[in-house]
């Protein structure tokens, strides 16, 4: 992502365009307004908490980032900006490379 070409096509940008495009991805954990009950109150909060970082020591310091919150920037050039905001999530890409192959 050097801003200098399209990070989808490879397209030289600013040079064979006059414009270019910024795409911000942000990935997050979407909790839901907890509920705290009675019985949540006389469980053993720190005996899971002491079992959660635990298990946190274990696992790859990206994957517990991704758990979490990722973001992402990537520039584009007119074309494939077109194409992102057609298709954002990539749903029709499969059906895609299946038309230009002929099947």
């Amino acid at each position: 992502m050097d801003g200098l070409v399209c990070d989808r096509c490879g397209e030289t940008l600013l040079l064979d365009s006059d414009v270019r495009y910024r795409v911000k991805i942000e990935v997050f954990a979407a909790y839901d307004p907890l509920e705290i009950s009675k019985n949540d109150l006389q469980q053993n909060i720190e005996g899971k908490m002491e079992k959660l970082i635990r298990q946190m020591e274990k696992m790859d310091p990206e994957e517990l980032q991704d758990q979490v919150h990722r973001s992402f920037e990537y520039d584009l050039c007119p074309d494939c900006q077109r194409d992102f905001l057609r298709d954002p999530l990539g749903k029709n890409l499969g059906r895609i490379i299946k038309e230009d192959e002929g099947t």
